[in-house]
């Protein structure tokens, strides 16, 4: 994965060159520090103890759905696509931004949704199955990165339009995300007993915590994980709104006043006929 991933950027990022587009050293530097938080996790610590030590494998899951797809957002692989890639590609990368599922995963709505529903498995003794799982390990390993990716792409991509008033939304929903995504680790850090019922059977280094403090440890990097993955959110929210009311300021500045008041007398008179 991370030899493909790299060399597929590579190429498309020479290719971009060659016709003449400029592409910035901080989207490179961006797509580098994901293959590399993806290398540290599968083969540091995070993916050599996962399975006999909760907080491991949470902390590891947590950065495969939250911050590489992050990282490898900020690179802007898709929009790469659009100056490197062919028409067939460029095609597939505007069919999969403009279709139902991605635009379903990628507002505000949806997603603080699909994090809590990976994040509350933890709480559940099925979390002891899946982190004991070889099947498992290669699912989150392949699967978690591309739905972290079809959450935030979206928000960091051009080409999914809104308008200011879903923006609007959205922006004040990520707040209400703050909270949602804090919900799993705050029970996981209150709960004096093992929660997914693994702590006999498996064997872990001799430094390793108890099982019930390797859940409060995992307790604690999720909680803080899912508050500080939050914030490029926000920001990039913040960033796609104020290019949206500009576009849209343009779009009616643009017009000429007949216009204006023809649709202004429009709005008006769709507002009485719902009143």
């Amino acid at each position: 994965m991370l030899v493909v991933a790299a060399v597929a950027y590579g190429r498309w990022l020479v290719i971009a060159r060659r016709r003449g587009h400029q592409w910035s050293a901080a989207r490179v530097l961006g797509f580098v520090a994901a293959l590399v938080l993806f290398a540290v996790l599968q083969f540091g610590i995070t993916g050599v103890y996962d399975r006999e030590l909760r907080w491991a494998f949470v902390l590891r899951l947590a950065l495969l759905l939250i911050a590489v797809p992050t990282f490898a957002a900020l690179g802007g692989p898709l929009t790469l696509v659009r100056l490197a890639g062919s028409e067939r590609s460029v095609r597939i990368v505007d069919g999969l931004l403009h279709s139902r599922a991605v635009r379903l995963l990628g507002n505000a709505i949806v997603s603080p949704l699909v994090a809590l529903a990976v994040f509350a498995v933890l709480l559940t003794p099925l979390a002891a199955t899946i982190r004991t799982s070889g099947v498992w390990e290669v699912v989150i390993t392949v699967f978690v990165p591309m739905l972290g990716f079809a959450l935030v792409a979206p928000i960091s991509e051009p080409g999914v339009l809104r308008s200011t008033t879903f923006l609007t939304a959205e922006f004040l929903l990520a707040f209400v995300e703050l909270l949602l995504d804090a919900v799993p680790g705050v029970v996981m850090r209150i709960t004096n007993h093992v929660m997914d019922h693994a702590g006999v059977g498996l064997v872990g280094p001799s430094w390793a915590p108890s099982a019930l403090q390797d859940q409060h440890l995992a307790a604690d990097l999720l909680w803080f994980i899912a508050e500080v993955g939050d914030i490029p959110i926000l920001i990039a929210l913040f960033i796609r709104w104020q290019r949206t009311d500009r576009r849209e300021a343009r779009s009616i500045d643009e017009l000429s006043d007949e216009e204006v008041e023809a649709m202004t007398r429009e709005h008006l008179d769709r507002f009485r006929r719902q009143a």
